[in-house]
């Protein structure tokens, strides 16, 4: 049942192919946190992409024209670490694929970063990615250390178009090692329960928008939140049509939303 959309109180929002493409931020982002915030509603940036730290998404927003806390920004790397953090001790080895994002986050909870005898392979987005850390990663993994992958992308949309996702590498190693990695990120529910928890929303007032079905809408599903699709990242009208995967609402992008926050204020 479609809910008139001064009814959800908490967003919980994804950044890539959403509020940008790479560099370019899309039509409408300083508008949209602007309704965002003057509708009296409260939002978690929640993003599959552990490629950056909290610290570099702030700034990116910042040189867009919005202002965020850190507070308002959650990764599937620090999702990852946080969830490794209840399995293991501090001072872990870990060998980690990925950018600043993962390694920050793993250092910040006490994990040792190591190449060798490690009880953990975490594998996140990495733009320099090589066949050494690959064979590196497959070594491991063979020799029994827990494969963890941070997000399942297998495609990423950025200013150039729709190219390779950390699913991708994720699909290298299992094919070199014949083992699935266990997954964190989105569509698993871990990142929007985290989300929900920092805003003090529940499921019946949290509203998940982004713009891929098989993690942001499915992983949504999972939480048992209602969803809207944007249309502006990596999925198309015509892929929606095929998809078993149905979100609550779907919009073109956020010029459409901004009309839906400001007309719609949250009723109090």
């Amino acid at each position: 049942l479609e809910r008139n959309f001064s009814h959800w109180r908490n967003l919980i929002i994804d950044m890539d192919g959403v509020l940008w493409h790479g560099e370019t931020a899309l039509s409408g982002l300083v508008e949209c946190f602007e309704a965002i915030r003057s509708s009296g509603r409260r939002f978690v940036l929640t993003t599959n992409n552990s490629n950056h730290t909290v610290s570099q998404y702030v700034g990116k927003l910042s040189r867009m024209g919005v202002e965020v806390s850190r507070k308002e920004i959650l990764t599937s790397a620090l999702a990852t670490a946080g969830y490794l953090s209840k399995q293991a001790a501090a001072g872990t080895r870990v060998y980690a694929i990925g950018g600043d994002g993962v390694h920050h986050a793993l250092k910040e909870q006490g994990f040792s970063i190591a190449e060798s005898n490690v009880d953990y392979v975490v594998v996140g987005m990495d733009r320099e990615i090589s066949w050494q850390k690959l064979e590196t990663a497959t070594q491991n993994i063979r020799s029994g250390a827990v494969f963890v992958g941070t997000n399942p992308d297998v495609t990423f949309p950025s200013e150039h178009g729709i190219g390779i996702g950390n699913g991708a590498i994720l699909a290298a190693l299992q094919a070199a090692t014949d083992v699935s990695p266990l997954i964190v990120g989105k569509p698993q529910p871990m990142l929007y329960q985290l989300a929900m928890a920092r805003m003090k929303g529940d499921l019946d007032n949290t509203l998940a928008i982004g713009d891929r079905l098989d993690t942001d809408i499915l992983g949504a599903q999972q939480a048992g939140i209602s969803s809207l699709l944007v249309l502006s990242g990596v999925t198309s009208k015509e892929i929606l049509a095929s998809s078993d995967i149905r979100p609550t609402y779907v919009l073109p992008g956020m010029p459409e939303l901004n009309s839906k926050l400001l007309t719609q204020p949250v009723r109090v």
